[in-house]
């Protein structure tokens, strides 16, 4: 069966890139360096649609009121809370996700702004 909601043409032609932080998690020593190495994060590009909140995202908040610098993320990948994204050169934490699935064939985040100190302003 098909979702009936299909976004990814939608997300292929407005996407735009940015850096998603992904922990490799893998901790212990490398034979090569003989060192010990702790969990890693790997950058690694993607794309989606990176939008503004709107303002009844903003008022209505279940987890607490938004900034006006977090975004709402679409993207065809799925990405894990807590998560830290770059793009243009802002920072950013996944905090929540709209579950979707059984709909769409995207999927829908939220994302907090962070300073470059790594704190939520």
């Amino acid at each position: 069966m098909s979702k009936q909601f299909e976004f990814a043409d939608f997300i292929e032609e407005f996407q735009v890139e940015f850096t998603a932080y992904n922990p490799t998690g893998k901790s212990g020593w490398n034979r090569d360096t003989m060192e010990y190495e702790e969990n890693t994060i790997v950058p690694a590009q993607m794309v989606g649609i990176i939008l503004p909140l709107s303002e009844d995202e903003l008022r209505y908040a279940p987890q607490g009121t938004y900034s006006v610098k977090d975004k709402k993320l679409y993207v065809l990948e799925p990405l894990t809370l807590q998560q830290e994204i770059e793009y243009k050169s802002d920072r950013y934490v996944i905090q929540s996700f709209k579950d979707y699935s059984d709909y769409a064939d995207v999927y829908i985040y939220y994302a907090a702004w962070r300073d470059k100190g790594g704190s939520k302003a």
